[in-house]
């Protein structure tokens, strides 16, 4: 890949057009909302930007918290082991809080993929767990998309290391830039007008999908044979999504999916992953898991087993599923060839599956709801969201009707 942007786009203008994408299209932001924004330290060009263009938009305040890998390692290396399990919750607390009162939430992502492979995966699981539970009020505001959120990308070095690593470190980083930009649509003569059109297309098919009322999803290929039910009143969603509040937003840049909710209980057989996980800094390889009446039952990894297994026991509802995903093997993410390591793109490039917390959004009229009716329903309910790719070029799927009749839905990755 050419490590150089287009000749008539300079790096500058295309991480302003980014940071414009974020607050316009990513989180819709609205005259006179508050934005909480995370990201890694070196992000500090894309934030300063977004923050411009977030109170160009009206955007009554901007916060901004700053994660730093060196301080994160610097934890595991020296803490009392006694201290894994505490975690900040009144910075939680007080993330939650701002959401209560309108804020929307905007992430930067861009950390070391491999950060914590080399740390102890009992503290680690004991970090992670401490965390999802103390982030769980802020966590439920955004997945039940009670407000305007979004997450976008920045090119670290430590992430474009681990994406190019024969590279020397200037031309990883400007190979991961350049792929980054491609993806988020940030090129062309109008990118917000781009992203318009794409949702329009996502929407088409969400559209087809609620039509048809599919009650399952068949998933057949290499070491895959996967039947996933899906909850009563499941909807689909992709792209562009109205918020509680009243804003429609694109929850991710770049967004390539299409996604509902299954039935906790009727997800049965077996499923191999296709790309990598990486979990919170480890990354977990050749995942093969198998489901009876919901749950998993059998799990192995070639690599992060450990950190897998930890996962899994987090809750009980770790070893279900909270979504399921189709996405085309040609989106231009799949297309570019790029192992991403990184959720975010790698979801994108693949069909996947979710472990752990459904969306109520994913469930007919489901913010209505009480989570008692939303568990009847079939949603599954965790501390965890955790996304895994097991779609591919060689990847079929099949829609399954009430009537036990099958329907084609995509033939080696691509729609039918």
């Amino acid at each position: 890949m050419d490590a150089k942007a287009p000749a008539a786009l300079s790096h500058e203008t295309r991480l302003d057009r980014l940071a414009e994408i974020a607050v316009k299209v990513g989180l819709r932001l609205q005259r006179g909302q508050e934005v909480v924004m995370t990201a890694p330290i070196e992000a500090l060009p894309l934030v300063r930007r977004i923050t411009a263009h977030a109170y160009k938009e009206g955007a009554s305040l901007v916060t901004t918290l700053y994660g730093d890998d060196e301080a994160t390692l610097s934890r595991f290396r020296y803490a009392d082991d006694a201290t894994f399990d505490r975690a900040s919750g009144w910075l939680y607390d007080a993330m939650a809080a701002a959401f209560n009162k309108g804020a929307a939430r905007l992430a930067i992502s861009g950390e070391d993929p491999s950060l914590l492979s080399g740390q102890d995966a009992e503290k680690v699981a004991r970090a992670n767990r401490a965390r999802s539970a103390a982030y769980k009020p802020a966590l439920e505001a955004i997945v039940n998309f009670n407000i305007n959120w979004s997450i976008v990308s920045y090119a670290t070095p430590a992430w474009a290391k681990a994406v190019f690593p024969n590279d020397p470190p200037e031309v990883a980083q400007a190979k991961l830039w350049d792929a980054l930009f491609k993806a988020s649509r940030v090129d062309g003569d109008d990118p917000i007008a781009g992203w318009h059109r794409h949702n329009a297309a996502l929407k088409a098919r969400t559209d087809f999908l609620n039509d048809k009322r599919y009650a399952a999803l068949r998933f057949r290929g290499p070491g895959t044979d996967l039947t996933v039910g899906l909850a009563d009143d499941h909807w689909w969603e992709g792209g562009a999504s109205l918020a509680r509040n009243g804003v429609i937003c694109n929850a991710n840049i770049p967004t390539e999916e299409v996604f509902t909710t299954p039935h906790r209980l009727h997800v049965d057989g077996t499923v191999r992953s296709t790309k990598p996980l990486s979990y919170q800094g480890t990354l977990i390889e050749d995942i093969a898991v198998r489901f009876a009446e919901g749950k998993i039952v059998d799990a192995s990894a070639k690599r992060g087993i450990e950190v897998l297994n930890k996962v899994l026991s987090t809750d009980e509802g770790a070893r279900r599923l909270g979504e399921v995903a189709l996405v085309p093997h040609s989106s231009p993410i799949s297309h570019s060839g790029i192992l991403f390591f990184n959720t975010l793109f790698d979801e994108n490039a693949a069909s996947h599956i979710a472990l752990g917390q459904a969306y109520s959004k994913c469930i007919r009229d489901g913010g209505s709801l009480t989570p008692q009716q939303l568990t009847e329903k079939g949603a599954n309910t965790s501390l965890i969201h955790i996304d895994w790719m097991i779609g591919s070029g060689e990847i079929d799927v099949d829609g399954v009707r009430a009537d036990g009749g099958v329907e084609p839905l995509m033939r080696k990755g691509e729609w039918a």
